[in-house]
């Protein structure tokens, strides 16, 4: 299990090329003189000299994997951890939401929902449904448009929100799936040691190698297995936090929907910034035009004043 001398491809190759149970049947069933056999006859020949080969060849290649796998893993489970604390700790995200409240309770004064004490999360995403009488303005614009007037310090939340985007390309599932699928692998190089104990001498290297891989595998997979413990903890609070149940709202929606409502507002932001740009512009240059007019005025009178002097 040297994986200086193999990669984890001529691995892969090597546990495809091996002999089915058929074809080592009607080997040990071979009676004649084994150099008339082919190559391939003689290779499966010298791998059915070590018990299990394909076994053995499988425990490699998970050994060949496993830190990159475990490095992987590990970051995934500090991206979605990472995403829920920033979320949970923005000061300025909690400001807007409370803000986004206000400004809907103001809008139903008088109606039944009017007095809300908070509101769906999919909710942020309808702020750009709602328009304006004169459908150029959303209620999305406004928001930002009150924000920059009275509280601009809340305007680059999203920069508290650095993990958000990384976070949402990550599902739970995949996680809960690759989980088992280390601990299947290392549980599968703890069956094939203590089946390589009645081997003999061809697996003494093997058996040697196992255990020193087992030794760290072991310690590596308990800490990553309390870490995905607390990330899951940590993405149904998310969910909670914003008053939704895990259940119906898992954190894969949670943080697509922040991440849209991020990209929506922005947007707005920068369109309501281009709005104000081109209205200053216009009135700047109505006032140099009128301006230009007072200037012909002074001199068309200034001129009169001399024909008549």
């Amino acid at each position: 299990m040297d994986d200086s001398v193999l990669d984890v491809d001529q691995v892969e190759n090597l546990i495809k090329f091996c002999p089915t149970k058929e074809e080592i049947e009607l080997l040990k069933g071979y009676a004649g003189d084994k150099e008339n056999l082919g190559k391939c006859e003689k290779y499966f020949l010298e791998l059915m000299k070590v018990p299990r080969v394909e076994s053995k060849f499988r425990v490699f290649s998970f050994k060949i994997q496993f830190g990159t796998q475990i490095t992987e893993f590990k970051k995934s489970l500090h991206t979605v951890n990472s995403a829920c604390e920033e979320v949970r700790n923005s000061f300025k995200l909690k400001e807007i939401m409370k803000k986004i409240l206000y400004l809907g309770n103001t809008l139903n004064q008088g109606t039944a929902r009017g007095s809300a004490v908070g509101f769906k999360l999919d909710s942020l995403l309808k702020l750009t449904d709602t328009r304006a009488s004169n459908s150029k303005m959303t209620l999305m614009h406004f928001l930002c448009k009150v924000l920059a007037e009275r509280f601009p310090e809340l305007l680059d939340f999203h920069l508290d929100l650095v993990s958000l985007e990384a976070a949402t390309k990550i599902q739970l599932k995949s996680l809960a799936e690759e989980m088992q699928a280390i601990i299947r692998g290392l549980e599968k190089v703890k069956q094939e040691l203590a089946a390589s104990e009645n081997d003999g001498l061809v697996s003494e290297v093997f058996r040697k190698t196992s255990k020193e891989f087992i030794a760290v595998a072991e310690s590596e997979v308990a800490s990553v297995t309390n870490l995905y413990s607390v990330v899951g903890r940590n993405a149904d609070a998310l969910a909670l936090y914003f008053g939704e149940d895990p259940a119906r709202c898992p954190f894969e929606q949670v943080t697509a929907t922040l991440l849209n409502f991020t990209r929506l507002f922005l947007k707005a932001h920068e369109e309501n910034c281009k709005q104000t740009e081109l209205e200053k512009k216009k009135a700047d240059k109505e006032a140099e035009m009128e301006k230009a007019k007072g200037i012909n005025l002074i001199r068309k009178t200034g001129k009169d004043e001399e024909e008549e002097s």
